[in-house]
């Protein structure tokens, strides 16, 4: 087969180029303020370029969330549906693979956006909601379910015990994104995330028989 020339690489390359700049883009100005030709520009290819791959630009946002975070989420799925360990173990995995997200400052302004942009912009909120948040709620909530009914967890609404294990995750996000760059010894995420585990764990342990 005949090696792809410079100029049809660059061309393949470009989708990813474009979502690179974007993201920056978003970082330094907010989604708000970002332009499609600021996008372009960052990029170093005309404005009009950028609109022969993503009509606009929430169809940027929405495709750096599927290229950086649902592939993340995907794996989680399918490591959760063939994972024999007790529930506690995939707990952890959760913790862990978060805490890699939230210590990347680049992945971790994604939700950052969305917090700061959602009552201006509620598609991108509904569309962050439905694809990353409501499938990591879904995954947790299944672990919890699951650990319940083997007795390793009490009994407990696993729908609102998953809202509350992905609280502080938020809540990481946000102080990585805010609070950290002005600490003079800001916490890692994942000693955050560890300690919330930690006492999350406590608070599922079975009751004592009477």
């Amino acid at each position: 087969m005949e090696a792809p020339t410079p100029r049809r690489r660059r061309k393949d390359a470009r989708p990813a180029e474009l979502l690179d700049a974007a993201l920056d883009t978003f970082r330094e100005k907010g989604f708000a303020a970002t332009r499609m030709e600021d996008i372009a520009a960052r990029a170093g290819v005309s404005k009009g370029t950028i609109y022969l791959y993503y009509p606009s630009k929430e169809a940027v946002f929405e495709a750096l969330v599927r290229a950086n975070l649902v592939p993340r989420i995907e794996r989680i799925q399918a490591l959760m549906a063939t994972a024999q360990g007790p529930a506690t173990e995939r707990l952890h995995m959760m913790i862990t693979a978060f805490a890699q997200v939230a210590a990347d400052a680049r992945l971790v302004a994604l939700p950052k956006l969305v917090l700061a942009e959602a009552g201006n912009f509620p598609d991108l909120a509904r569309f962050y909601r439905h694809e990353v948040i409501g499938r990591g709620l879904a995954i947790v909530a299944g672990i919890l379910r699951g650990g319940m009914e083997s007795g390793e967890f009490r009994a407990l609404d696993p729908e609102v015990t998953a809202r509350l294990f992905m609280a502080p995750m938020i809540l990481a996000a946000l102080w990585r994104t805010t609070f950290a760059p002005i600490e003079d010894a800001p916490l890692p995420p994942e000693t955050l995330l560890r300690q919330h585990l930690d006492l999350f764990l406590r608070g599922l342990r079975p009751e004592p028989a009477s």
